[in-house]
């Protein structure tokens, strides 16, 4: 494994630990500023739009830059944001910390998996990207329940402040284990900014940006309000709320390696089965929350089918923008994202409707499904338009 893979992981570890931490602790930072929980789920859907805006706006801005240290650059935001995050004294700068820290967020992910494909072969790409992903996961898997217990038990602000500390030990790996300017700049498309716009005159490039704030945002808008799910539908007591969330942790870092392998050999055929999956866990999990059982198994399997699709998608979208994929993958960071911000709201209008906590589930399922709905026609519209590459699974980008 080339050591640069090293050095992104432990950037998106970082990065993971501050998109995701925030939903175990959401219930103590909403008593802390005594807002209301769809409120305090702003601080989610406010860190989501700002990844959206920063994914594409960034990377459109640092295009024609070396890339590694825009990688740091990057990540030296990230670790302003989290700073402000933990010293805030109240909501506004609160949300002031999470949406500069989320400003990296996009840009940081879209160039670093542009980086991560070019440091392998070209059957391996899938699978560098997901290994660059398991840090994302790591994060769930590790630092989401560790820093839900650091700031049940030390205040939340401990939590920010030790992201922080991680943010630092991530910017000097990426300064000692990413190769220098003639390795991760190699390949890089003439014509700059608008050698990247040009990607986009692509429709499926549009529907696989579609396809992603649909079929992931299904899956974070279930999340979003796990906590109230998992304590007053499944019974749980809050302190155990780190400790399932480990296990959701485990689905994630499970399906998202799962994925990486499975799209590196049948991208399509993945995506489909994901959605379609990821769809019915959904449902099931609606339907048997209030089993404490079940509801362990829902969380594991959710995590897992969740995440299978981020390396699929992030390849669907640099496979159709193979000649200029920088801005492209940015841009569907940014989808990732929106679709959380999307996911989080229509969650949080379920809640304050009065429909109880399994109805974010619910809204999450419908999205899914619809983003399944779009792929299908996606791959309709390929096998008229491109049908000497409509079944062609083997992904070739260029970075």
């Amino acid at each position: 494994m080339p050591p640069g893979l090293i050095a992104l992981a432990l950037g998106a570890f970082g990065i993971g630990l501050t998109e995701f931490v925030i939903m175990g602790l959401l219930p103590e930072v909403a008593a802390d500023f005594a807002v209301t929980e769809p409120v305090a789920g702003w601080l989610i859907s406010g860190y989501a739009l700002s990844v959206a805006v920063g994914g594409v706006a960034l990377t459109a801005a640092v295009t024609r830059l070396p890339r590694k240290p825009v990688l740091m650059g990057l990540m030296v935001l990230f670790i302003i944001g989290n700073l402000l995050s933990a010293v805030a004294g109240d909501y506004g700068v609160m949300m002031a910390g999470r949406i500069v820290a989320a400003l990296c967020h996009g840009a940081f992910f879209g160039i670093g998996a542009v980086v991560a494909a070019g440091l392998v072969a070209p059957a391996r790409r899938a699978g560098a990207i997901a290994l660059m992903f398991a840090g994302l996961t790591i994060a769930n898997v590790l630092g989401v329940p560790f820093g839900t217990f650091l700031g049940q038990h030390f205040g939340w602000r401990s939590t920010f402040w030790a992201i922080t500390g991680i943010g630092v030990v991530a910017l000097i790996g990426l300064a000692l284990l990413i190769p220098g300017r003639g390795t991760v700049d190699a390949q890089r498309p003439a014509g700059g900014l608008r050698g990247e716009l040009r990607a986009f005159t692509h429709p499926q490039v549009w529907l696989s940006l579609v396809i992603t704030v649909l079929g992931f945002g299904g899956m974070f808008g279930a999340f979003t309000y796990i906590a109230y799910t998992l304590t007053e539908v499944s019974g749980f007591a809050t302190s155990t709320v780190p400790w399932l969330l480990v296990l959701f942790g485990v689905g994630l870092f499970a399906g998202n390696l799962l994925g990486g392998r499975a799209a590196d050999v049948s991208l399509s055929r993945t995506l489909v089965t994901v959605l379609a999956v990821l769809t019915l866990v959904l449902v099931g999990f609606a339907l048997t929350a209030s089993s404490p059982v079940l509801t362990v198994a829902s969380l594991v399997l959710m995590g897992a089918f969740g995440f299978a699709t981020v390396p699929p998608l992030q390849m669907r979208i640099m496979r159709y923008a193979h000649q200029a994929p920088t801005l492209a993958s940015g841009a569907n960071i940014a989808a990732f994202n929106l679709g959380n911000a999307l996911g989080a709201w229509v969650g949080g209008l379920t809640i304050a409707a009065g429909l109880g906590y399994t109805a974010p589930i619910w809204a999450g399922a419908a999205l899914t499904l619809a983003g399944l709905g779009v792929l299908l026609g996606a791959l309709r519209l390929t096998r008229r338009t491109e049908p000497s590459t409509a079944d062609a699974d083997l992904v070739e980008t260029s970075a």
